[in-house]
């Protein structure tokens, strides 16, 4: 199962003396920094990327109308010897009216290989691409202004990573020196100092957004920024995190990770019934970590019990007996291709969506995935033309929305070294921010019926932080939808009322 979503950007920072400058067409006050004589080297694909472009827009919101300026361009990554080993597309906008502390939030998606068109076209930015009406598949995408914009309460700086979006390696070559987690997370902080100097905005409140495997990066960026470049966050945004790898990539037979997928699953058979209701998936909480949870961690029940147990999993998640009863009541292995009914499939990243199964003769989900590889690729084609029409970012190169060679070629040496995608954590990072920037605040938002990162794993992250760090600083938010539950209008709606009330 590939575990794919939304990402940001990593560069090589270990052993070199990394610099990122921003260049700049015009000499803007939304974005100061200007391009050098050295920049000119860089040769090959990175010569089809333009000047910066920056422009000016306004955003109508029910509060009135919100001026605010966009730039489109690159940051270059050089070597110690000052050659650009990358450059990074980046999308800043900058309300007109700034106050002495607006803030300022850096958004990034995960994957890792994904670009930041998903949360730049489907919740924060300026312009959003509905999947409604005509454009329900994705086949006749039209972007739309966006009053839900986070814009109305923090200025934006979206950032694609290398291989994702127009962001490059200077060299095919150097593409894995950029694809690891510490390297990732260490270039990431260098880059939003630089932004930050630059920009004269040290002074202004720091955010860092990211989804999936960004909020995993959130954590890693902000104590990388903390350590190494003197930089203090003031909150964190997780949007559907990978947290723990133990609850996502370990093996299908571990019975706490599959107690805490249960409510997900639960969540979404509700979802596809239409009959989603708040007790009953409370009480599926509770079932999961009970009886559920003490069962699967003990010998296979029989007789009598067996009868009850694997009939109240079956009716609560729509799989099949036969079938949790031959997985021994581990149904998160049989879910998504069995769970819907027959000939149909559903979506690990919104497991309330079932979708025909084009491939009913395998025993094993071989679909691609109805949102990740379905309409959300619609992301990309609206991008690159918004780019190219609205920001004035003009440029041959393809954008790439989603480079699945990224997540294959990821090394995931974590931050102490030697980790695994299965032992791959943000527990200590979280603690460690939490017990040394007192006044940090995080939020955690995630959709019922995501399957791929459920979210009863962060409510267990949570409840096993010290009370003395968590209590009235890390909050979860929950909505329906899966892991783009943004997709949802109103999912998009209150995740922004939530967010606003988040910031100060």
């Amino acid at each position: 199962m590939r575990f794919v979503a939304c990402c940001l950007l990593a560069v090589m920072l270990t052993g070199v003396s990394a610099f990122a400058k921003d260049h700049s067409s015009q000499n803007h006050g939304a974005d100061h920094a200007a391009a050098d004589d050295g920049e000119a080297k860089a040769a090959g694909l990175l010569s089809l990327l333009p000047p910066n472009a920056v422009t000016e827009h306004v955003l109508k919101t029910e509060t009135g109308e919100l001026a605010y300026t966009a730039t489109a361009g690159t940051l270059a990554l050089r070597g110690g010897d000052g050659a650009v080993t990358a450059k990074i597309f980046y999308t800043a906008y900058r309300a007109k009216q700034q106050t002495a502390n607006r803030p300022i939030t850096f958004v990034f998606n995960g994957g890792p290989g994904a670009a930041s068109a998903y949360l730049h076209l489907g919740l924060v930015g300026p312009k959003i691409l509905p999947f409604t009406g005509q454009n329900k598949d994705g086949t006749q995408p039209q972007l739309q202004d966006n009053p839900e914009s986070w814009l109305a309460f923090t200025d934006l700086v979206l950032i694609d990573p290398v291989g994702t979006g127009w962001s490059r390696a200077a060299k095919d070559d150097d593409n894995a020196d950029f694809w690891k987690v510490r390297e990732d997370a260490e270039a990431l902080a260098k880059v939003i100092a630089l932004y930050v100097q630059d920009n004269d905005l040290g002074a202004r409140p720091k955010y860092l957004l990211g989804e999936s495997y960004g909020g995993f990066r959130t954590a890693k960026v902000a104590r990388s920024l903390k350590d190494r470049q003197g930089i203090l966050v003031s909150g964190l945004i997780m949007l559907s995190p990978l947290l723990d790898g133990r609850f996502v990539f370990a093996d299908s037979e571990d019975p706490l990770a599959a107690a805490l997928q249960f409510p997900s699953l639960a969540a979404a058979a509700m979802e596809r019934r239409h009959d989603f209701d708040l007790t009953a998936l409370h009480a599926a909480e509770t079932f999961a970590m009970h009886d559920f949870l003490t069962i699967l961690a003990g010998p296979t029940p029989t007789g009598k019990a067996a009868d009850d147990f694997f009939g109240k999993i079956a009716a609560m998640t729509g799989v099949p007996e036969d079938s949790v009863r031959r997985t021994r009541g581990f149904v998160g292995k049989v879910y998504w291709k069995e769970a819907a009914g027959e000939g149909h499939v559903v979506s690990p990243y919104d497991s309330g969506v079932s979708d025909v199964d084009a491939y009913p003769e395998d025993s094993y989900l071989r679909n691609d995935d109805a949102i990740l590889d379905g309409y959300t690729r619609a992301y990309g084609g609206a991008f690159a033309d918004y780019a190219r029409n609205v920001l004035n970012f003009k440029t041959g190169m393809t954008y790439n929305l989603l480079n699945e060679t990224v997540a294959r070629q990821w090394k995931w040496n974590g931050s102490h070294g030697g980790e695994s995608r299965v032992t791959a954590t943000i527990a200590p990072d979280l603690r460690d921010l939490l017990s040394t920037i007192p006044s940090l605040k995080i939020m955690i938002a995630q959709g019922y019926s995501d399957t791929l990162c459920p979210y009863s794993a962060a409510r267990y992250l949570i409840d096993h932080l010290p009370p003395a760090l968590a209590e009235n600083r890390v909050q979860l938010k929950l909505y329906h939808g899966g892991h783009m539950f943004y997709t949802d209008e109103a999912s998009r709606k209150a995740v922004f009322a939530d967010a606003e009330h988040f910031y100060p």
